[in-house]
């Protein structure tokens, strides 16, 4: 084993962005290649992991080198490699300012360098010589903002195929949406066995001056709760308007999508196909989540209803992970970020043709957590679980009026599509919760009661 893949044994598993925690490795390996070999040198490497259950996982990992080991980066500190009697200190070049220039300079010029191809777009200004700072918080990527100008996020686990994010932005460059950043450029890396190049990093517009969308509808909430005699439309924070207007530019892009992405009409057995999965779902989930089996059978007739439905639907492209997380909202609007889907999801799967109720029903759940996130502080306060609801019926009731205003479409009627998407999207939270935060299963589970038991 080399050095290197011991190096990344050790520190791989430390990171946000790696998906494997918890399971055990069988076997590693890595190939890289030089990027820049300026100072610091900067190497890009392609980590595979082996499980013992027979799964495996290719992570991007870039290096900078330095002689002499730095102090100001010592939380990006990877580990020491001796070479001929000196020693290299190897860090997470994302995290290394002097590191970031070469991607931008390589993008704007369209270079090609060892496996990997930039592909700026057309007729785009990309702000070359600027150092990049990373997004703190993130998970499953790694984003730099270049001044207020790009950012660039890295796809840390490697699949073959174009990713969603940039095949959705290039499409929809063509229809000049303004609820999307402008997409400036994209990377590939060559498959070593000759399959289809996987998608590195894209390169959008930055959004300066922007306000995420879950910190001003907590915010909101926050407000509701301090005022003990007023209703969620009296309170100076209501946030009702924003959600209307958030409904409206889902429709928007949602409508652009199918003009410029593939559509066809759901078939009957797709919508068997939607019910099968759910079920399956909800049966995996109750092995990790007992709880859910007080809600069962309801959930199962749920989704049985989805089996049997005659509901019209023509299915196109969609977001797929669509939450008050993944939007922004600036002077002018609001802008729909992270078109790649749920990325536990394999590439495949998040690339099919779906129903744009999916994204309503993520949308629908983020309400709903954004209410009650507070409540896990104070479960048994009733007053404030009612203030809850009526905050979430609210601003669910006004982004529905938004998106059904702009596309001529209810999307929040009474169709057991939408609440299928809501109970499937709530017990995946029931997973999630309980695997990383337990105390904060209450939220999916009550949603799920009234899903389940409602008539």
């Amino acid at each position: 084993m080399s050095v290197l893949t011991d190096l990344f044994r050790e520190w791989i598993p430390q990171q946000r962005w790696f998906g494997g925690k918890g399971r055990e490795w069988a076997d590693v390996t890595e190939d890289g290649f030089f990027l820049d070999r300026g100072n610091p040198v900067l190497s890009v490497h392609r980590v595979r992991i082996s499980y013992r259950d027979g799964a495996q996982e290719t992570y991007l990992v870039p290096l900078s080198w330095r002689d002499h080991p730095s102090e100001e980066l010592e939380s990006a500190f990877v580990g020491a490699v001796s070479n001929e009697g000196n020693e290299s200190f190897a860090y997470d070049a994302m995290r290394d300012r002097e590191s970031t220039l070469p991607w931008l300079i390589h993008l704007a010029q369209g270079s090609a360098i060892g496996p990997m191809h930039f592909s700026p777009a057309e007729q785009v200004h990309i702000p070359e010589g600027l150092p990049g700072d990373i997004v703190s918080g993130e998970q499953s990527n790694t984003s730099l903002i270049y001044g207020q100008e790009a950012i660039l996020k890295l796809f840390r686990r490697l699949e073959p195929g174009l990713n969603p994010d940039v095949e959705i932005h290039a499409a929809l460059r063509r229809t000049d949406n303004e609820h999307i950043a402008s997409l400036l450029g994209h990377i590939e890396i060559d498959d070593a066995s000759g399959g289809e190049p996987a998608t590195v990093a894209m390169l959008q517009t930055f959004v300066p001056n922007a306000s995420d969308g879950w910190r001003l509808a907590t915010a909101s909430v926050r407000d509701l709760y301090a005022e003990g005699d007023l209703h969620a439309d009296e309170v100076g924070g209501d946030f009702a308007a924003d959600s209307e207007r958030l409904g409206a530019a889902t429709a928007s892009v949602h409508a652009d999508m199918a003009k410029v992405l593939p559509t066809e009409p759901a078939a009957a057995e797709w919508y068997a196909d939607v019910a099968r999965q759910m079920t399956e779902r909800l049966e995996a989930a109750i092995q990790v989540v007992p709880q859910l089996e007080e809600f069962a059978d309801g959930l199962r007739r749920v989704y049985a209803a989805v089996a049997d439905s005659t509901e019209p639907v023509v299915r196109q492209r969609v977001h797929g992970d669509l939450h008050l997380g993944q939007v922004l909202r600036t002077t002018t609007g609001w802008i729909i970020l992270d078109f790649e889907g749920e990325p536990a999801r394999p590439l495949v799967e998040r690339r099919e043709l779906d129903s744009p109720l999916r994204d309503v029903a993520g949308m629908l759940r983020s309400f709903d957590y954004a209410a009650r996130h507070m409540l896990v502080e104070q479960p048994e306060d009733t007053q404030r679980a009612y203030r809850a609801q009526e905050w979430a019926a609210r601003n669910r009731s006004a982004f529905c009026t938004g998106y059904s205003e702009a596309s001529g479409l209810d999307p929040c009627g009474e169709s057991p599509l939408l609440r299928a998407f809501e109970a499937d999207k709530a017990v995946y939270e029931c997973v999630y919760e309980a695997r990383n935060r337990p105390h904060w299963l209450m939220i999916p589970l009550q949603s799920l009661s009234r899903i389940a038991h409602r008539d």
